[in-house]
């Protein structure tokens, strides 16, 4: 890690996992510019480290994330359209970075997730939700919108979903979350670091090309014409056959063992 004293999240390495903490719990973990640019910088120093092949998401305190932060949005609020299009586009920077990002994210939402916040939720690729955590689009009630959190909730919970979540701004238990795809297992909150170490030690467990070949297939598949798709799905596993850990994996199998990766993993 280049720069580890950040000043709204924390960050950790243990047994091949990242731990990025918000870490503003004064505040119910809301973001600000200062965490936005710590996030991208904290996710750009993490995909360097090979050592790293889990990233879990999780904020400081009783909450995940409560959205922007209040001194920030009485800025924001009197910015020109410049300036305000430039914190925009940081945001949607970081979004992306995350919801991109080469290696398997989760999500451990151990409270409420508030705005942006569920932004936070819908790009990790695997959340996590305490049986407690609550869950709202509440943009709408202020007077704005989810728009740059948009593009990922729409492809966790589908366009007719979102339409009731952004356009009503209800609140969500965690239950309703997870019927509508935002989060993918509910959990008491004592078996929260369980269960996200079971869906860590899972992901470890594959070959780490392999996660990220799968990550870049489900963000390019969607945006492909079906003779596009032909092609390139043919191409892709054409070339992951033939990788060294594709023949690695492969022979594993066949001889019954553990493949290298896994061996590396066990120390």
């Amino acid at each position: 890690m280049t720069n580890p004293q950040y000043q709204t999240i924390l960050c950790k390495v243990e047994d091949s996992i990242a731990y990025v903490t918000f870490n503003r719990p004064d505040v119910h973990n809301a973001f600000n510019d200062v965490m936005i640019r710590e996030l991208i910088e904290v996710f750009s120093d993490i995909e360097k480290l090979s050592e790293v092949r889990v990233v879990v998401v999780s904020g400081q305190g009783k909450s995940f994330c409560a959205g922007a932060d209040l001194n920030w949005m009485r800025r924001v609020k009197d910015y020109s359209y410049e300036e305000n299009l430039r914190e925009s586009s940081e945001l949607s920077d970081m979004l992306f970075g995350m919801y991109s990002f080469p290696k398997p994210t989760i999500a451990r939402v151990n409270g409420a997730a508030i705005g942006g916040g569920t932004g936070l939720v819908a790009v990790c690729d695997i959340a996590i939700a305490a049986d407690s955590a609550k869950f709202s689009f509440s943009e709408v009630k202020i007077g704005l919108i989810p728009a740059c959190i948009s593009p990922y909730v729409v492809k966790k919970c589908g366009e007719g979903r979102c339409r009731e979540f952004f356009l009503t701004g209800e609140r969500m238990t965690a239950e309703r979350a997870l019927g509508a795809g935002l989060v993918n297992k509910v959990v008491a909150m004592e078996e929260l670091d369980q269960t996200v170490d079971q869906f860590a030690h899972q992901l470890i467990s594959s070959g780490p090309e392999a996660i990220m070949r799968c990550k870049e297939l489900l963000r390019n598949v969607p945006l492909m014409t079906y003779d596009e798709v032909k092609r390139y799905t043919a191409e892709v596993i054409a070339q992951i056959r033939g990788s060294e850990e594709g023949q690695e994996g492969m022979t594993a199998f066949l001889e019954k063992r553990k493949p290298k990766w896994l061996k590396d993993s066990d120390g």
